[in-house]
């Protein structure tokens, strides 16, 4: 698959192969000790130092016969044939190193006990990973879409490559061609299915439409002319673009070269593209959220009685929102209004405090007055630490948008779609309500072009004030 996610993949491998070494020899310690006990161990103390070796070994000689250079779960003898490898190797290295250098007081039976142990548990936990990877990406965030434009020789095989990946969760939506194509579907013998084949004219509407999360241009020299519009409009829209080419137009996207097997391909991209502090954030907006709705369950539980007890109507508010690529999810929040709120908004439209398609009134009539309270410090948010927790939401992010207001956004405003959303951002910092919708976008934006995990801290750690003094919230 593409290179950078190689390296994220094989990277993980490894750190779980340490891990399961570590693991395993805890184990073989203990099975060695307590069960089968033909005569006594020496002391813990004299295999500390062992411990260490077998961790970094095993990995290393992975490391060293190329397992973790191209992480193949479709390949249904690899989660075998790696671990026995690399088991093999390792125990022959680790038995050779106590004979040659006379550690006789180490239990051959134990170090026979952890090689077995951490051979199952590599095999267990490659067979796992093949296993279980689909129904977690189902329930973390589903499928990367692919849209691959462009008639080159080259593009089937990028096609049935991107379909043989489709357990690592990308996934080909669709072809689309330069110029006129005779078929509306692509058949290729070496592919499992057809795809549909539109004309390059209709991407502005399939990106509207559709989720489509990344662009692959294949094309040859001679069409280079006809994409700059299709590769300014994924620009815009805040599409991950990749060009099998080795030149196209300057554009202020990052670009970088990466490779899909032995196919170079340059990509552009106008959101942050490092897997390792993506993969941090997510870390500790899981870690984070799932703290917090421990800790403050005993609030959560209070908040809820007052909702009941105050107003008739249901606890929770549930909304469709958009999330990361305009994706579905539905977002939970304490109700704060009325049950006929969502009806009684025409009428109010009047009202409107805010430009552009968010609808805002700072003395809302439809407010209960618990929730005009909560409101005010942001409590009706509280149950949002859900969708952080199930990956709908971050804790930093842009704010979800309801569906018709993103269908009312320009261009250039739909690319703050392209980052997870989130409970806080710039925008909180710089007046939350008061702001014009079109300074709320530039915020968005301005957030995307300079994400780091440094730049979250500083906004949660500055957020935290301004929601306990309830400034500029409605």
């Amino acid at each position: 698959m593409f290179s950078r996610h190689n390296r994220l993949i094989s990277r993980l491998y490894l750190l779980a192969d340490a891990l399961l070494a570590l693991a395993s020899f805890t184990a073989a310690h203990w099975l060695r000790s307590d069960v089968f006990t033909p005569r006594p161990l020496y002391p813990l103390a004299y295999y500390f130092w062992i411990v260490p070796l077998c961790v970094v070994l095993w990995p290393a000689v992975g490391w060293a016969t190329g397992i973790y250079r191209d992480i193949q779960e479709d390949n249904l003898r690899r989660p075998f044939t790696d671990p026995l490898k690399v088991s093999s190797i390792s125990t022959t290295l680790l038995f050779a190193l106590t004979y040659a250098f006379k550690w006789v007081y180490i239990s051959r039976l134990l170090l026979g006990f952890y090689a077995v142990a951490n051979l199952v548990a590599m095999i267990l936990f490659r067979w796992v990973a093949r296993r279980l990877g689909d129904p977690l990406r189902r329930a973390f965030g589903g499928y990367r879409q692919f849209l691959l434009v462009g008639g080159a020789p080259e593009a089937a095989e990028i096609a049935r490559i991107l379909e043989a990946n489709e357990p690592r969760g990308v996934r080909l939506f669709g072809m689309a061609r330069v110029g006129p194509s005779p078929e509306n579907e692509f058949h290729d013998p070496r592919l499992r299915r057809s795809y549909p084949v539109y004309p390059l004219n209709s991407l502005d509407g399939l990106i509207r439409r559709h989720v489509i999360d990344e662009v692959i241009f294949a094309v040859g020299k001679e069409d280079l002319d006809k994409l700059e519009n299709a590769f300014l409009l994924c620009e815009q829209e805040g599409v991950k673009t990749r060009v099998m080419l080795s030149f196209f137009p300057h554009v202020v996207s990052h670009v970088y070269l990466e490779r899909l097997r032995d196919m170079p391909l340059l990509t552009f991209t106008t959101t942050p593209a490092s897997e390792y502090l993506l993969l941090l954030k997510r870390a500790f907006d899981f870690t984070m959220a799932f703290l917090l709705l421990l800790l403050l369950s005993p609030l959560f539980l209070i908040l809820a009685v007052l909702v009941k007890v105050t107003s008739r109507g249901p606890v929770l508010y549930r909304q469709s929102r958009c999330g990361l690529g305009g994706r579905k999810f539905t977002v939970y929040k304490f109700r704060s209004m009325r049950p006929d709120a969502d009806l009684r908004r025409e009428e109010l439209e009047a009202l409107n405090e805010m430009d552009g398609p968010v609808f805002k009134i700072s003395n809302d009539p439809r407010c209960t007055p618990l929730g005009r309270f909560m409101r005010k410090f942001s409590l009706d948010e509280l149950p949002q630490l859900v969708n952080v927790l199930k990956g709908d939401m971050s804790f930093v992010g842009p704010r979800p948008p309801l569906p018709e207001e993103v269908e009312k956004y320009e261009s250039w405003q739909r690319r703050r779609l392209r980052m997870t959303p989130g409970l806080t951002c710039l925008w909180a910092l710089e007046g939350r309500n008061r702001l014009s919708f079109r300074r709320w976008m530039e915020l968005d934006l301005e957030y995307i072009d300079r994400w780091s995990p440094l730049l979250d801290l500083k906004i949660i750690l500055k957020t935290i004030p301004v929601v306990l003094l309830g400034r500029g919230a409605s």
